[in-house]
């Protein structure tokens, strides 16, 4: 039988366990390996009563001591010279000895070779790696008996478990991976992306034609309530949550848009009596044309408005999208007879966990007195900003916003409250100790009074699948597919995607801020190809354009908690 004992060297207080049936040369044995010095050197004497008197002799034998009656830790005195090496008390395990899955968790996350021009693929799988809902929907998935008996079946099934394997490899490996099955699956899949140049070589194709083909190939393979159970962690999302999205994809990055036509040259019906009863009688009315549709993401119009005629100069990635879900049409108007200019506006109906953000980056010029084309393709270079948390709520409905709000104003009136606590001095570290004491003192009174504050309060509609009940709107940036270069057919691709090992905003390590700015300066990755290099917040937001940097066109949030 051990005892747990401690021995007090010098300054230091080390603990052991002690057998007595290895007798005195035994304990000596411990000691020397846990502080280095020499057996013939050392002096024990004992501290507490019961043991041995004076100094420890190599004659004593350990076991006729009444071990039992002394209260742990036995407590010991050792005097003597350290002149011998000190074992570690943690063996040291070298990375070449790790197996392949636990060095990987040990060095920077692993890239993925460039198979010829491949760095848009490679770009965005990095981003979508660090997804867990596309994950877990991947793995749940199993391809239908009725897809397996097509070919273009058999090809998507292959596809997504060509994405899978490449991800989970990539967990596991800390070396570079080879995409060979995804890079063949995709040109199978999507015949265009296996277009070759005049020397036979792979030609460069658009990251976000990937990204949204192969999210189309999700969408239509990962459906039914299994896909949707595992997507969100078992429990599929209720039908309220899901507002008609029957598939994986449409549940994590679908947003509903509701669509509302006006008719410029006309007075809109309004569902208000009171304006109703200001309108003229005689006036012709058009009721306004509400339509809802399904988009997998925003865009930031960078050029202007939707509509090709308007100029306005966009700097901000909330001027762009604002200007994208909006502008001018032709269309019948039935209450005129003819057609006439309408005006169109788009709101947000559901949010998703994810969203993502294209940057009109690239656009088609037309070019009719060429001789060998009539038109091509441009990239648009003028600097585009974003923060690392984007605001939703401008751009959602009336019904979504005041859901929103609601969440909102009780996050306001908490800052309020601890900048007002501030401000009298008081000590918002005491008053949280002290409110723990007090739910320790009174758990049950606790629970009473969450639950009837739980009962009072009225449930909100949900705003979409998987988000938290006080959802405030905000979404944090995680990963961004970035563009290098003028040519819009060339170029490079990279991703860089926010490292897990950030510190949460709740935890006692103070987070790094951005200078000059509230911003947390978190830890990144920016992925090129098979090179991986470290980086933080402050160079992600320099990602806006501009110049021949690296520029954003892909960039994914997730809901902010």
């Amino acid at each position: 039988m051990a005892y747990k004992t401690l021995v007090k060297w010098g300054k230091e207080s080390i603990e052991i366990e002690m057998d007595p049936s290895q007798g005195v040369d035994g304990l000596k044995q411990t000691l020397q390996a846990r502080t280095g010095v020499p057996k013939d050197r050392m002096k024990i004497m004992p501290k507490s009563k019961g043991l041995w008197k004076g100094v420890l002799k190599d004659t004593q034998d350990l076991s006729a001591l009444k071990l039992d009656g002394i209260s742990p830790p036995i407590q010991m005195l050792m005097m003597g010279s350290a002149t011998l090496p000190v074992e570690p008390v943690k063996k040291t395990i070298f990375l070449e000895d790790l197996p392949p899955e636990e060095a990987a968790k040990m060095v920077e996350p692993s890239g993925l070779v460039n198979l010829g021009n491949t760095c848009y693929l490679n770009s965005v799988t990095q981003c979508l790696r660090v997804i867990p809902q596309l994950r877990d929907g991947l793995k749940s998935y199993t391809p239908s008996s009725s897809n397996g008996a097509s070919q273009q079946g058999q090809m998507h099934a292959l596809l997504l478990k060509s994405l899978l394997s490449t991800m989970d490899s990539l967990d596991k490996s800390p070396n570079a991976i080879s995409p060979n099955n995804l890079v063949m699956s995709t040109k199978m899949s999507f015949p265009q992306m296996a277009q070759t140049g005049p020397g036979g070589a792979p030609m460069q194709q658009d990251a976000e034609e990937f990204y949204s083909s192969i999210m189309g190939v999700c969408a239509g393979e990962m459906r039914g309530d299994s896909s949707l159970k595992a997507a969100f962690g078992g429990e599929k999302p209720s039908g309220g949550q899901l507002d008609g999205a029957d598939n994986v994809i449409d549940a994590v990055f679908g947003l509903k848009m509701e669509e509302t036509l006006t008719c410029d040259e006309l007075t809109t019906a309004s569902t208000d009596k009171d304006d109703a009863m200001d309108t003229d009688a005689n006036a012709l009315v058009e009721p306004a044309v509400v339509s809802y549709d399904l988009h997998r993401k925003l865009v930031c119009n960078i050029q202007g408005g939707s509509d090709s005629s308007s100029q306005v100069n966009i700097t901000h990635i909330g001027e762009g999208i604002q200007l994208s879900l909006t502008g001018k049409l032709d269309k019948y108007s039935e209450a005129l007879g003819r057609n006439a200019q309408w005006t169109r506006s788009q709101k947000i109906a559901r949010l998703p966990p994810c969203l993502v953000v294209q940057f009109g980056r690239f656009y088609w010029k037309a070019t009719p007195d060429s001789q060998d084309h009539s038109g091509v393709k441009c990239k648009v270079m003028k600097p585009v900003g974003f923060q690392s948390v984007f605001d939703v709520y401008e751009f959602c409905n009336d019904k979504v916003k005041k859901v929103l709000k609601v969440a909102r104003d009780k996050a306001l009136a908490e800052e309020e409250d601890r900048v007002a606590k501030k401000l009298r001095g008081e000590d918002l570290e005491d008053d949280n100790k002290e409110d723990e004491a007090m739910e320790e003192d009174d758990e049950e009174a606790a629970a009473l009074q969450a639950a009837l504050a739980m009962s009072v309060e009225p449930e909100q509609p949900p705003v979409g699948p998987g988000l938290p009940h006080d959802f405030q709107g905000l979404y944090e940036l995680f990963a961004v597919v970035t563009h290098k270069g003028r040519d819009a057919d060339g170029g490079h691709y990279m991703g860089w995607v926010k490292a897990d090992n950030t510190a949460s905003a709740g935890s006692d390590k103070k987070r790094e801020k951005i200078a000059d700015s509230d911003e947390d300066n978190d830890d990144w990755f920016v992925f090129d190809d098979d090179e991986v290099s470290p980086c933080k917040t402050e160079d992600i937001l320099k990602l806006k354009g501009g110049g021949d940097w690296h520029m954003s066109y892909l960039n994914f949030y997730r809901a902010k908690k």
